[in-house]
């Protein structure tokens, strides 16, 4: 177990990080899955508002660096040429 103070402030600091992003990436990916239902009941609609809902919140997720940005890119690219195919 850490002895210095430092390290001590360190692991409390990490671990409520931890929390902040893990609850971060667990909304994305709830996100990610209304998009995958509404396209899977092939409701286009459905699927675009909730793309448009899950956009800035994957934009975020980037921005604070529990998603590389390439990642988010890819992802909303992929999910909005499934949405237009429908």
């Amino acid at each position: 177990m850490a002895t210095h103070v430092s390290a001590e402030k360190r692991i409390r600091q990490t671990a409520r990080r931890t929390a902040v992003n893990r609850a971060r990436v667990s909304r994305i990916r709830t996100f990610v899955k209304k998009i995958e239902a509404a396209i899977a009941a092939g409701d286009k609609e459905g699927a675009r508002a909730a793309l448009k809902e899950a956009q800035p919140e994957m934009h975020r997720g980037a921005q604070k660096g529990v998603m590389h940005k390439n990642t988010v890119s890819r992802r909303l690219s992929r999910l909005s040429a499934r949405i237009k195919a429908l």
